[in-house]
């Protein structure tokens, strides 16, 4: 049974982490000409198109997208809760659980891009893989504050290793 729940939560949170890039390539106004953006948006378009005829967007924001992705990670808590033997519980806890979930996926996400990134940066730094311009732009804003504060020591750049460890925290936090 143990399986089960690996394969459902694997191939849930998989679904979810295309919608959830989605909205971050498009805070971050990343490139949707992309391959890799091309795909994911063939994959989130089933559901985000309906959505946004129904909810608008506001300041720049795909307020759609959001609540797709909400109601798909309350959907799955749910689905998650009944493979464990819950049932059906009460819409607070589910919403919570659903939140914090969603919030460390998110951590997540940016902590293997900065950690890609980075080792990009070593081995590969005139690389041309479609990956690399979208991480660049998924990583640059977070990067840039930092570098403010840190700058570059003997020519290496310790901001991205001081983001990791802020990241890191906060997962121990939201665990």
């Amino acid at each position: 049974m143990e399986a089960i729940r690996f394969i459902v939560d694997s191939l849930l949170q998989l679904f979810i982490l295309a919608f959830i890039l989605r909205f971050l390539l498009q805070l971050v106004r990343a490139n949707f000409y992309n391959p890799i953006s091309q795909a994911i948006l063939r994959i989130t378009d089933p559901l985000v198109v309906p959505a946004r005829r129904i909810i608008p967007g506001w300041k720049g924001l795909d307020i759609a997208t959001l609540v797709v992705i909400l109601l798909l990670e309350l959907a799955a808590a749910q689905v998650m809760f009944g493979l464990y033997g819950m049932g059906f519980v009460g819409l607070a806890p589910l919403f919570v659980a659903a939140i914090l979930k969603l919030v460390r996926t998110v951590i997540q996400v940016y902590f293997f891009a900065l950690l890609i990134y980075a080792l990009l940066s070593w081995f590969g730094p005139q690389g041309h893989h479609p990956a690399v311009g979208l991480l660049s732009s998924l990583c640059e804003p977070l990067l840039r504050p930092v570098r403010r504060i840190i700058p570059p020591v003997g020519g290496l750049d310790l901001s991205v290793l001081f983001l990791l460890l802020g990241l890191q925290a906060l997962l121990l936090v939201f665990r």
